[in-house]
């Protein structure tokens, strides 16, 4: 191959689109093999490796970079024909289609009839066909820009990258048939290339690997039955029916929803990591609320005593992948990856991609950057943005009135704006996500496409909400320094003769809690802002329930502040603590009345209401996304539960709109008391 657009061995363009599974599968291989096996980082595939993997595939000849326009363009029209028949042979003459476009470029006006006339003279199809680069004919300027973006170049540059037309945008059928008018066949075409694809994609199976069980045990149900058996019998000195009762509504679920197999599989990385002595931290989200990850060692903060809940974790009225993440010591985490590497093969763990995308101070910087704007300018406006999470440049115009007055004052500003409203959310970069890890049952890219970067970094091509959503086992491996320092701090008190045993710390210890009251908290996990230091002066923590609490309170947004005076006030007295209902005391007493777990709210539903804990689960899922039209359900439906179990209708309004008030705000009480643990070790040991 000649060289082409400055970069050597370029090579040619081609589309190809899956008819079904089995062509999904194969551009799954295809587009693997061209990252993995490319040139200068940009996927490359050969026409030995098309003919391998061209079942179930139609290929289309592509734009003016395609094979055939090519060598049209440079008039070889024997080498055009030649490139048509090989493809037609790779692919079928059925699945085959020679590609026409129309976007006032004077070189696909050459190639256009060339291409017709081949078509023609062969019998092979010809389709008419948009190249879309973005979805208006205004947006043309913006995507300019974005160009100029990634080549790392300025908008007035005489030599910089640029399309010569302003027609690469989402046509129309109507201006379809008006470009191609003289050739109604290849329209024709199009439809039928739509008609022969045919893929569903199964968003319903569970893609798990394969745990090598010990010999006795036929099944990964009744292997996990029996650890978690043996682990409940270890961690309490009596196991009382209640226990047993919980245990085996937990594992009925596990069962249930197939994933047996995937907590054996994470207590089996975990117990390794015990064993070559690296730290695990005691759990960190909603799988603290799990007794049976308790009793397998998963996590270290038992269930029941902190009244933490399943359904959080996994709930048996919306089947979801369970999602278990753990913290190991940030020096040793790489060792953990490399033994799930080692066990389940190299060729089915992968670490996960992740998208860099500019949002709404970003965008500014950049399409600053490329206006030839100076720093201190762009710097200026990029800060009149709100730092807010969520924040968008069309929420930020409404709000700040200095930056739409600025918008409106000169056309350079106005154009800044308008490209950063076009490009905002776009994805700017990929990278590798900091602890995402999938593990498949068989080898990778039978699921799912890879990418290489720059770095060499080999990832998955989707990101984790796509991995989730096709079913792969994917889960973070997260280093915490916090770790590694509490290891290091009890391996320095063991050379001087203090021998300390972080398992088994007294969680009331005086000496621990005096410290917190005094604020003394710099080098205390999570609580070292000076915020918190003032907060836990006020506070003045007796109990771990208090740590956990005020972990979860002490969180940026509209309600906490307020809600932490309101908590202190009422714990020290100040503050009278009421509840509109009797029933609701027992849930709320920990946190003196005021709600601040989203377990609050379920427990909520659940008592007064008579939601299954599962129901409950989703009513909290419903309120923290402020789903208009199922709050309105549940909110009837909340009201008669509770006026059947005695509680008046009006009281039963006052409660709902109060926990949907609250449940957006409301924490992961799992999560919260899980984090609450490490930061009482470190403080313990500061002590």
């Amino acid at each position: 191959k000649e060289p082409v657009a400055g970069y050597p061995d370029s090579g040619n363009h081609l589309l190809l689109l899956a008819r079904n599974a089995t062509g999904y599968k194969n551009l799954i291989k295809l587009s693997s093999i061209g990252f993995l096996e490319g040139f200068y980082h940009r996927p490359r595939i050969d026409k030995k490796v098309l003919r391998e993997y061209a079942d179930g595939l139609i290929c289309t000849t592509a734009c003016l970079q395609g094979e055939v326009a090519y060598n049209f363009t440079r008039d070889r029209a024997e080498e055009a024909k030649r490139a048509a028949y090989e493809l037609a042979d790779i692919f079928g003459k059925e699945n085959f289609f020679l590609e026409i476009q129309n976007h006032g470029i004077e070189a696909e006006d050459k190639v256009r009839p060339l291409i017709a006339r081949l078509a023609a003279d062969t019998g092979l199809s010809l389709v008419a066909t948009n190249d879309c680069h973005y979805l208006h004919r205004e947006d043309a300027a913006a995507h300019d820009v974005l160009l100029c973006i990634q080549t790392g170049q300025d908008y007035q540059g005489p030599e910089r990258m640029r399309f010569t037309t302003d027609q690469l945008y989402f046509n129309s059928p109507q201006e379809m048939e008006e470009l191609f008018n003289e050739l109604p066949e290849a329209l024709d075409h199009t439809l039928e290339v739509a008609e022969k694809c045919h893929l569903l994609l199964d968003f319903d199976q569970v893609h798990l690997p394969h745990f090598p069980l010990p010999k006795g045990f036929e099944s990964t149900q009744s292997y996990l039955r029996t650890q978690a058996q043996k682990g409940l019998a270890g961690r309490y000195a009596k196991v009382t029916p209640g226990l047993e009762q919980r245990l085996e509504y937990e594992l009925s679920v596990i069962e249930k929803m197939g994933f047996s197999g995937y907590f054996l599989i994470v207590k089996d990385f975990i117990d390794e990591a015990k064993r070559q002595g690296i730290p695990v931290g005691p759990g960190r989200g909603s799988v603290a609320g799990s007794l049976v990850s308790y009793a397998l060692g998963i996590t270290g903060i038992d269930p029941i005593k902190y009244d933490l809940i399943f359904e959080r974790f996994l709930n048996p009225e919306r089947v979801s992948m369970p999602d278990i993440d753990i913290d190991f010591s940030d020096r040793e985490r790489e060792q953990i990856i490399r033994y799930v590497r080692d066990k389940y093969g190299h060729q089915n763990v992968c670490q996960i991609i992740t998208f860099g995308t500019m949002a709404a101070r970003a965008v500014i910087r950049d399409v600053g950057r490329v206006m030839k704007m100076s720093y201190s300018e762009v710097d200026r406006i990029a800060k009149m943005i709100p730092a807010e999470p969520g924040m968008t440049l069309d929420r930020a115009l409404e709000s700040v009135p200095e930056l739409r007055e600025l918008t409106n004052s000169e056309e350079r500003y106005r154009q800044l704006i308008s490209y950063g409203r076009t490009l905002e959310g776009l994805a700017r970069h990929a990278s590798t996500h900091a602890a995402g890890v999938v593990i498949t049952p068989t080898v990778l890219t039978d699921y799912v496409p890879l990418f290489k970067s720059s770095k060499d970094e080999v990832t998955t091509q989707y990101d984790m909400k796509s991995l989730e959503a096709i079913g792969l086992l994917k889960m973070d491996f997260l280093g915490l320094r916090t770790l590694t320092v509490i290891d290091d701090t009890v391996k320095m008190l063991r050379e001087r003769g203090v021998e300390i045993n972080m398992k088994g710390l007294p969680l009331d210890d005086p000496k621990t809690f005096a410290l917190l009251s005094r604020g003394e908290t710099v080098g205390v996990f999570q609580f070292e802002s000076s915020g918190m230091r003032d907060y836990l002066r006020k506070l003045k923590p007796e109990m771990l329930e208090d740590m956990t609490a005020m972990n979860a309170l002490y969180r940026p947004g509209p309600l906490g502040s307020a809600m932490i005076d309101e908590f202190i006030h009422r714990k020290h007295g100040r503050r009278e603590i009421s509840y509109e209902h009797p029933q609701l005391e027992p849930i709320l007493k920990e946190t003196y009345g005021v709600i601040v777990y989203q377990e609050q709210v379920m427990r909520i539903a659940s008592e007064l209401a008579g939601f299954s804990l599962g129901k409950a689960d989703l009513l909290r899922r419903a309120m923290g996304k402020k789903s208009a039209d199922i709050m309105t359900e549940q909110r009837e439906e909340f009201i008669e539960g509770a006026r059947a179990r005695g509680v008046s209708a009006s009281v039963a309004r006052t409660i709902f709109d109060k926990i949907s008030h609250f449940a957006g705000y409301g924490f992961n009480k799992s999560h919260a008391a899980g984090y609450a643990l490490i930061a009482y070790q470190t403080a313990y040991l500061k002590a």
